[in-house]
This record gives C-alpha cells, structure tokens and sequence, in this order.
C-alpha cells in the first residue's frame, strides 16, 4: 500500500478538462488565483485514497466494459493502465502536484497521458461525487478493520496481565477515594469489558460504511446504462445508497466512526490516568520499565509515564474531530457541497491517532510496566475500606443494614480518632460494640475474605473473575 501522506510535487502537465486551467469544462475562461487554487486544493490530503481511488476506477471501468458502454478491449486497457499507475505510485514514482487539485483529477490526467482519448471515457456515468464517497468508505472500511485487530492485540495485553494477577488484591476506589478491596484481574477485566464494547460499535459503523454509492453520479443518477450491482460486488460492498441524493451527501458514516473513535479513545485514557496515578510515588503501585518510559533533563532521578500521558492528551484531538464533523454537516443542504472536503483530514487524522494510542498502550500492558503485589498487598491492608464487609457481618446474623452501618460509622470514627485501623481491635471491643461479634470477626475483615466473599455474578470474588478470565480468553483467543 501506497504511503498514507505523500506530498504533492510540482508539474506542468496540462488539466484533464478544458482551457481553464482546471478539471472543469470550457465555460470558464480564466484560470484560478494561484492562492485560490492552492485553498481549493485537496489533493495534499486525499492523495492518501489514491488506492482506493483505483480500486474503484478498476471496477468502474470493468462495469462499463461489462454494460457494453465501452468497446470491446477497452475496459482492460484502462484496468492495465490503473494498474501502471498503481506501479509507479509504488515506485515513487507518481507525485502529482497542486494543479492536478485531487486524487480524482490526477490519476484521470495520468491515465490519459498513458492511454491518450481512451482515458478521458473512465469517468462516463459517474461523478466526483459518488467518486469521492466510495474512495472514503473504501478506506475507512479497511482501516475499521485494522482498529479492531489493534483493540484486539490491546485487550489480550490486558488479559495477560490480569490472568498473571488473578490472586493480586488493589484496592477499588470511588470518588478516588479508597472503597473497597478488589482482585486486580477483575480491574483489568473491567477495561476488557470496554474493549469489547468498542469492537462491537466499531462493527455496528462499518454495516453503515459498507453501503456503496458509485453510480449516483453527480446528485441525480446517470442516463448512461450502468449497472450499479455489479460496481458494488466487485468492490465487496454489502449493499447499495437507494437514494442518489443521499449517496453523494452523506456522511454520517464518518461521524459515527468518529463517535466509536472517540470512545475508544476515552477508554484508553480512563486507563492511562490510572496508570500514572499507579506510578507515582505515592501510589507505587506499579513500576515502570525503561521501555516506555522517559527521563527528566534535569532531575536525574526521574522516569516519567510518557506514553499514557501522550495517550490522555491525544484523546482531544479525536474528540475535536468530531466536533469538527458534526458542525461541518449541520446546515449543508443537499446535495453535493465543498464543505465536504473538510471530512478526510479529520477522519485521516481521527484512525491514526487511535491506531497509534492502542499500539502503545499494548506496548505499554505488553513490557512497560510491572506490578508489585507486595505494595499492593500492603495498601489493601491499611485502610478501612472492609468497614461495609463489619455491617455485612452484622446483617448476616440479623441486624438490619442501617442499624449495622450506623454502629460501625461510629466504631470508624473512633478508630480514626485513635490511630487504629479495624483489624486492630480486640475481640472485646468488638463485643462492646454489639454482642453479635465473634471470635472469626478478624478473618471475616481481612481483604482476602473480603475479596472472596463477593461472590455475586459479575463481582470480584476469585471464583467468579475465573470464570470472567475463561470467558475473555474463549472472546479473545477462540
């Protein structure tokens, strides 16, 4: 595949249209201000589609050979033809410049150039429009798939960790105060989770992407005889716009994408702010590995958690690009318009901003950090976050919930007031407090008991995250 953002070379090859200077037919006389020409200009961006672009000429091409609109012969000399453009992008070798104005543009001059008149019957029965449509769906359609295998490569990161730490505690917070102990698995299970509902939305929008438009040419649809099924199923599309209109103006479809982007993004950075909370001093829950981590210039002692920081920051620019989508759409009429050309850089930008966030993060999951269950251990232990398992206690024995939270708010005040944590108190106090406590209170509040005692589907009990692990592997593995 050709690069994603080659840059556009001067060139003195004359337009495919008329005098102008442009695409355009001979109506126009004067050519464009050259600072009109380089702000009207796409092709800087949208040379990204030029596979696409002649993925979608091929099958044209073959379409029109098949209807009888082109000779016999034809057809497969413009497929050798695209096929020679394909070779020389390639190569390097095709760097069309500011004056062919898009992808469209410049490989239809190229092709002439190779072919002479026979060139200029490609763009029979089509338009820009429906053109420019199909590249992009064709594009993103493949670059949904390459983000749903990066999600893919992500969560089994996390999967790995998490079957690793099946038997680690941390403590669970809300508030980021601490609440209640959990199995670090079950932590990490929780972004799997999360994972999996991303892949699913992500499937959902490409369903959307795979409809094809080619053949609705300008906005109206063509008097010329083509035949739009057999366009559709040389390029796998699903189905076909049933409306000319709508096929060459919409663009929910990159907006939906943006949203299931932006997710994805929001997820990975709910993570990565955990992650440096983790590797701060104050936590210490994990160490940081030399392989995604940096240093200070001028405090040698540093070793900063660049890559989850980079992922929390670029997390915006997905966001603004769907911002930027939605209010580029909101007042267009139909059907075509050039607000459109707005679309790629977002949607260019909006995939490989998230392809290059989950790479890292996996990276990161994969060999840039290390937990230490001791520290962990140690902080589960020393707080009062079993204080809900003392009223569980009491419920099971029959106190009623608010009666048994009520005594132990108090017991946790005075405990706070004396500098002891629960684990501490002796046997008698708890027995002062009600005559229900006995002897096996102490087990009953360690975080371990605490843990395996949330037993409830779903929960965080070592039971139940064993039958979570088995699930995500069979979701993840097969």
């Amino acid at each position: 595949m050709a690069a994603e953002f080659p840059q556009p070379a001067a060139s003195s090859a004359p337009p495919p249209g008329g005098s102008s200077g442009g695409g355009w037919s001979d109506r126009f006389e004067q050519g464009l201000h050259p600072a009109i020409e380089r702000f009207n200009a796409s092709i800087g961006f949208d040379i990204t589609l030029l596979q696409e672009d002649l993925d979608g000429s091929i099958a044209h091409a073959r379409m029109l050979g098949a209807c009888g609109v082109l000779e016999p012969g034809e057809a497969e000399r413009l497929e050798q033809g695209l096929e020679t453009i394909r070779s020389e992008a390639a190569a390097g070798a095709f760097r069309p410049g500011i004056e062919a104005e898009d992808v469209h543009f410049a490989v239809e001059r190229r092709l002439i150039d190779l072919l002479g008149p026979l060139g200029k019957k490609l763009h029979t029965g089509r338009s820009r429009n429906d053109q420019v449509g199909t590249d992009l769906r064709l594009w993103l359609r493949r670059r949904i798939d390459a983000i749903d295998a990066a999600l893919l490569r992500f969560e089994r990161a996390l999967l790995a960790q998490a079957e690793t730490h099946a038997d680690t505690l941390i403590p669970g917070y809300t508030h980021l105060q601490r609440a209640q102990p959990v199995c670090l698995a079950h932590h990490l299970l929780a972004y799997i989770e999360m994972g999996e509902r991303d892949r699913a939305r992500l499937a959902d929008v490409r369903r959307r992407v795979d409809i094809c438009p080619l053949g609705a040419a300008a906005l109206a649809g063509t008097p010329v005889p083509i035949d739009r099924r057999h366009t559709a199923a040389t390029l796998e599309f699903a189905s076909l716009y049933a409306n000319s209109l709508d096929a060459v103006s919409d663009r929910d479809f990159a907006v939906e994408f943006m949203a299931a982007a932006s997710l994805v993004m929001v997820h990975l950075s709910r993570l990565s702010e955990e992650v440096i909370l983790w590797a701060s001093e104050e936590f210490a829950f994990v160490a940081l590995t030399d392989r995604c981590a940096t240093g200070s210039s001028l405090m040698p002692q540093k070793k900063n958690p660049d890559v989850p920081e980079l992922v929390r920051g670029k997390s915006g620019r997905v966001f603004g690009h769907l911002m930027g989508l939605l209010t580029m759409i909101k007042g267009l009429p139909l059907a075509y318009n050039k607000d459109f050309q707005e679309d790629k850089e977002a949607v260019f930008d909006g995939v490989r901003t998230c392809l290059d966030s989950l790479e890292a993060m996996a990276i990161l999951f994969e060999e840039g950090l290390v937990f230490r269950p001791e520290r962990l251990e140690e902080a589960v232990a020393a707080d009062f976050s079993n204080a809900t398992d003392v009223a569980d206690y009491l419920v099971a024995r029959g106190v009623p919930f608010r009666e048994a939270y009520q005594l132990v708010g108090g017991l946790v005040k005075g405990c706070l007031r004396e500098g002891v944590l629960l684990r501490d108190l002796p046997l008698e106090r708890w027995q002062a407090l009600h005559p229900d406590f006995e002897a096996d209170i102490h087990a009953a509040i360690a975080p371990r008991q605490v843990v395996a005692a949330r037993r409830s589907e779903g929960g965080t009990g070592f039971e139940q995250v064993l039958g979570q692990l088995a699930l995500a592997r069979k979701r993840l593995h097969g």
